[in-house]
């Protein structure tokens, strides 16, 4: 049930716009299943799903594309454990990390493969990460800060 039900969850934000998780619920009530809006936050966990910006200003989920998701987790534990701060330098973010994780952290936002980001180079305790437009640069960095939260 769960699995069939994280399967629809992906079909329903790759087909339309969701911005709440209320919204998420919503849609899978009107295909038969029976959810709370805890079962729904545990299944954005579980899926490892992030908001973006849309080109509108509002917010969308997305799914964060790994090829083994539950990679997906160990990378943004890799992130929320290292992360210590970014900042924005046109269309390059520079984060900076404890010391000695810079390169754990430039691998996972690699592997991740946000929408928008080029790669990255690091050092000992900061990254380069380059994203391929000025206007996607902000995006990438709203995903950046909700995953390191």
């Amino acid at each position: 049930m769960k699995k069939d039900r994280h399967a629809r969850i992906i079909q329903i934000i790759e087909s339309r716009d969701i911005e709440t998780q209320e919204e998420l619920a919503d849609e899978l009530r009107r295909s038969g299943y029976n959810v709370t809006q805890a079962t729904v936050s545990r299944d954005i966990r579980a899926l490892g799903l992030t908001k973006v910006q849309t080109g509108q200003g509002h917010q969308k989920y997305v799914v964060l594309r790994s090829e083994d998701g539950h990679m997906t987790d160990k990378y943004i534990r890799v992130l929320r454990e290292a992360y210590v701060s970014m900042v924005r330098a046109q269309n390059i973010i520079v984060l900076h990390t404890v010391s000695g994780m810079a390169m754990a952290c430039a691998v996972a936002l690699d592997e991740l493969q946000l929408p928008g980001l080029a790669g990255c180079i690091a050092g000992d305790d900061t990254i380069f990460a380059a994203v391929r437009t000025g206007e996607e640069t902000e995006r990438v960095m709203e995903q950046l800060a909700e995953m390191v939260k």
